[in-house]
């Protein structure tokens, strides 16, 4: 299952505070998909520090579009 944070129109720490509820809610095969105007460099050091990968693709509008994953 895919959980969706719509972040493009947030300001910070929300974006960050959103992303961090939904890997929390993840079961073991979901992906969170993650859409920013921005780079989360503080969040990519967490996702490293707590076993998660991502990728980064071109989202809607533009945007970044980051598909994170625990590691298995």
């Amino acid at each position: 299952m895919e959980i969706v944070v719509d972040a493009r129109e947030m300001q910070p720490p929300e974006p960050f505070e959103r992303t961090m509820e939904a890997l929390d809610a993840m079961q073991p095969d979901d992906e969170v998909v993650l859409w920013l105007y921005r780079q989360p460099t503080p969040l990519f050091n967490v996702l490293k520090r707590n076993g998660y990968s991502w990728v980064e693709l071109r989202g809607p509008e533009d945007c970044f579009e980051f598909r994170i994953r625990r590691n298995v």
